[in-house]
């Protein structure tokens, strides 16, 4: 843009437009985390609902989905939110004190296990079908992360139990079935055992159309390649000054600051297969206007993470 056209933008007013909504954009996406990220809503009742559609794996990968081991628990020096590197077959430090823990005897070391022990969760493209709390989030492809249940419908669909179902592919654009999301709360936690697949039938109807929402996905490798875990050392000295015990090296500014949400509890996926993983932000806490607020801010943040590790 030439000088010219900033004075003419400045006189016009468009540009002071264009701030604001780039503001807006980063606050939407600081509130609800990565764009790419697709979440179901609760209506005031308490409930939801949606109907997604799985996607096959993208274009030059083998699984239609990536599964990550993490953990978040709260110690005296703080919040340990980190993707866990037993993920990738190695040997991660809370896995290693947990099994310490546990192998004490002692029935309140087994209760710390418990609280910090590993969760695992599953990425995979979606189509959205409907989604009325979003109507603009329909016909998109997104990522969708979610916990065992939901995998284990998925099995269900695949390796049905009783003899006369007959077992389908629900990442298969023609064979698959759309999946009619049902959300509740149960005792103040989300429930989502009344989800289920409909019946058999192709996304689309126009195979070019498909095509183009296959080339759209979203590289799932790249959310568990490995620069997306800290190494040992580095997830060692943080669980050391999350229990309160003397770190052996120095923390950066990334280990220090829990306040900005970061960590590697968000994976990066900003790039689509087959391109490579390009550089991504966790999602980021909304900004406050007052700084007395912002501990409180972090402090809720976190817990809401907590409380969504639980009950996935």
């Amino acid at each position: 843009m030439s000088f010219a056209d900033l004075k003419k933008q400045s006189s016009l007013g468009s540009l002071t437009s264009k701030l604001v909504k780039e503001v807006e954009k980063m606050n939407n996406t600081s509130s609800g985390g990565d764009d790419r990220l697709w979440k179901p809503e609760m209506d005031k009742t308490g409930n939801g609902y949606a109907v997604i559609r799985f996607l096959p794996a993208p274009e030059g990968e083998e699984l239609p989905w990536a599964k990550m081991y993490s953990h978040a628990f709260q110690g005296p020096g703080g919040w340990y939110i980190e993707n866990s590197l037993t993920t990738l077959g190695q040997k991660d430090p809370v896995s290693e004190y947990n099994r310490e823990l546990w192998n004490s005897g002692l029935d309140s070391d087994k209760d710390t296990v418990r609280k910090q022990k590993r969760k695992l969760s599953y990425y995979a493209n979606i189509y959205v079908v409907q989604d009325k709390a979003n109507p603009q989030n329909e016909g998109k492809v997104f990522l969708y992360k979610f916990g065992k249940k939901i995998f284990d419908k998925i099995m269900e669909a695949m390796q049905p139990e009783f003899e006369d179902e007959t077992p389908i592919n629900p990442f298969d654009f023609w064979g698959g079935a759309n999946f009619k999301l049902k959300l509740k709360k149960v005792q103040g936690y989300w429930n989502y055992d009344s989800s289920e697949f409909d019946r058999v039938a192709p996304l689309l109807d126009d195979d070019d159309a498909l095509e183009a929402l296959w080339k759209k996905e979203y590289s799932l490798s790249a959310i568990t390649a490995a620069d997306q875990f800290k190494d040992y050392d580095q997830l060692q000295n943080r669980l050391k000054m999350v229990l309160g015990q003397k770190s052996t090296r120095r923390f950066d500014e990334e280990l220090e600051d829990e306040s900005e949400g970061r960590g590697s509890f968000t994976p990066d996926f900003k790039s689509k297969a087959p391109e490579p993983a390009a550089d991504f932000n966790a999602p980021d806490i909304t900004p406050t206007k007052s700084a007395d607020s912002d501990e409180d801010d972090a402090l809720s943040y976190f817990q809401k993470l907590a409380e969504e590790w639980l009950t996935e």
